[in-house]
């Protein structure tokens, strides 16, 4: 599989950017390999449009584009950092769902009806989110056409 960065483009998008000591610290292979996780997250997602070529192996580009769009790339970079920062989508998944933890003597109550849509959708970066949400089908619109 084709990632949508390579690590030469991540590097410089994290040059940019602070608190990246993760990234900078990772092997070669473990960057590789959050690239590729964050690549697969991306593309389990319901995007406008379709695909640029039908046989393509991701997601992007798409329509008459022939390039990868900036955003998706510096999604990628966001959600590859955050695998490396140790987030685990399915086990922050299952987290949501704790109504109340205690410690000692203090206890912390959490809603579990509010769910973040990007933890649902298994992106586990707001600023990701943020990046890649223009590109998705809205779900809650249904459109209707009149077949003859």
């Amino acid at each position: 599989m084709s990632n949508y960065v390579d690590a030469a483009y991540a590097d410089t998008y994290f040059s940019t950017r602070l608190r990246t000591a993760s990234w900078d610290d990772a092997t070669s292979a473990d960057q590789e390999a959050a690239l590729t996780m964050a690549t697969n997250a991306i593309d389990q997602l319901n995007f406008l449009g379709e695909k640029a070529e039908e046989d393509q192996e991701n997601q992007f580009p798409r329509g008459d584009d022939t390039t990868i769009p900036t955003a998706i790339k510096q999604a990628t970079c966001e959600i590859a950092i955050a695998f490396l920062d140790g987030v685990e989508p399915d086990k922050e998944f299952e987290n949501l769902f704790k109504t109340s933890n205690a410690f000692g003597g203090v206890r912390t109550t959490f809603d579990g009806d509010a769910i973040p849509e990007y933890f649902a959708a298994g992106i586990p970066s707001f600023s990701a989110w943020r990046l890649i949400l223009p590109f998705l089908r809205d779900l809650r619109v249904l459109k209707l056409r009149r077949v003859d």
